[in-house]
């Protein structure tokens, strides 16, 4: 169910809630790996989540990616540069993107409370 994790491509649906990004879900052994591509397949980051223990993976720009547990250690010269935007939520996480004066987009990974609205935890295929 990995099968792919960290490529621009994965072999796995793209349940991004953005047309601007792709999120890719992947599930092996109790863990949730979360995946987000740019629109032209360029990883910027991805998160194991363990029940709501996040960890920052070694894929894409693993310094722009926060989770609830440890802070994103991008640049402080770097400032948004447009809007946040929801790309990815399961119901019990949401990732949002922001993209930044640097050209990079962080990540910010939070829990959240159970998803009761379906078209905030939908998901679209490109």
């Amino acid at each position: 169910p990995t099968q792919g994790l960290g490529q621009s491509w994965p072999n796995a649906r793209d349940v991004s809630l953005n047309p601007h990004y792709h999120a890719y879900r992947f599930l092996s052994h109790g863990i949730t790996y979360i995946q987000i591509n740019d629109s032209v397949g360029n990883t910027i980051g991805a998160v194991a989540d363990a029940g709501g223990q996040f960890i920052v993976l070694p894929i894409g720009h693993e310094e722009s990616v926060a989770t609830p547990q440890e802070a994103a250690t991008t640049s402080n010269v770097a400032a948004p540069a447009g809007a946040s935007s929801v790309v990815y939520n399961d119901g019990s996480s949401t990732v949002t993107a922001t993209p930044m004066t640097d050209g990079t987009t962080t990540l910010i990974v939070s829990m959240d409370s159970i998803c009761t609205d379906p078209a905030a935890c939908g998901s679209h295929s490109p």
